[in-house]
């Protein structure tokens, strides 16, 4: 029985996959050429055309997308195999979940997951955007940005730095109600609530500002949404330093007030350490999230 050189099977599966011999060659860390090569010397070996030659793109045959479908089983048997062979301590695949606030999911974390993309395009990353923490015991995700320290046995955190939060109002808020100057102005210009309103007061008056439950007459248990409201004008919200450093049009009210500490913590199972593909994630997370605090403040910030 004629025994096919995996190699050749590899470049012609890798090429297959990303669609182009420069793609593949990205991947693999092969030139262009010895793909070719290799491609070249499989058709041979097995006596069909596996592409179409159309100017400088590479169409699948029949005979080729029947092949396709081998290879694949072939090519993620040999990957299981490997990061088998690497220490790791349970199955992941190819998918890392990255569980965040919602205002982190939606204005910070998106430039992170195009660099991370562009690291590793074979992983797939899946953001659980959730005020809430999750429960990485139950794998609700793989690693978890939290602005506190975890306190539960098997979790591992690394405290990668500190932001802060102030409040923010539109332009166009300031220039209907005149610029809060402190806590007293604060707590008369419609402020947002968010999540519960007893909560929220009593967190309020714990940084200065005399406001009682019965004072909101807004109120979000999502960031993002707050966010919206506060960019359309409608009230005065708490917001992280860098994501409203990438908001135009909003503005820091009551500057003499104290920003409000926000720790960034990386947190991930103990069991997922030893995974590739988490540290990998976890590294461009960390490097990417360190930078935050040396961000400046744009005007009006």
């Amino acid at each position: 029985m004629r025994t096919l050189d995996w190699n050749l099977l590899r470049a012609f599966h890798m090429t297959a996959t990303a669609g182009s011999l420069s793609a593949a060659a990205r991947q693999t860390g092969l030139t262009q050429p010895t793909l070719s090569r290799q491609v070249s010397a499989l058709e041979a070996e097995l006596g069909i055309a596996l592409f179409d030659r159309i100017g400088r793109k590479l169409v699948l045959t029949l005979a080729g997308a029947d092949l396709l479908a081998y290879s694949r089983s072939m090519g993620e048997a040999a990957e299981a195999m490997a990061l088998a062979a690497s220490g790791r301590v349970q199955e992941i695949g190819g998918r890392v979940s990255l569980s965040a606030t919602d205002s982190y999911a939606a204005y910070i974390l998106p430039d992170i997951v195009a660099r991370i993309r562009a690291a590793a395009p074979q992983i797939t990353i899946m953001v659980v955007a959730s005020n809430a923490l999750s429960d990485l015991h139950r794998r609700e995700a793989d690693i978890a940005i939290r602005h506190v320290k975890p306190d539960r046995p098997g979790l591992v955190g690394q405290h990668i730095c500190d932001t802060e939060a102030h409040f923010y109002a539109s332009d166009d808020w300031i220039a209907r109600n005149g610029m809060p100057a402190g806590p007293a102005d604060l707590a008369r210009g419609d402020l947002i609530c968010f999540e519960d309103a007893a909560h929220f007061a009593d967190f309020m008056k714990g940084i200065g500002i005399p406001v009682d439950a019965a004072d909101f007459r807004l109120a979000s248990d999502s960031a993002v949404a707050i966010w919206e409201m506060v960019r359309r004008g409608l009230g005065i919200g708490g917001m992280l330093r860098e994501v409203a450093d990438r908001t135009p049009g909003v503005r820091r009210v009551a500057p003499d007030l104290p920003p409000i500490p926000v720790p960034v913590w990386l947190v991930t199972h103990r069991e997922l350490e030893q995974s590739p593909r988490i540290r990998l994630v976890q590294a461009i997370l960390a490097e990417e999230l360190s930078r935050l605090p040396e961000r400046r403040p744009a005007a009006g910030h």
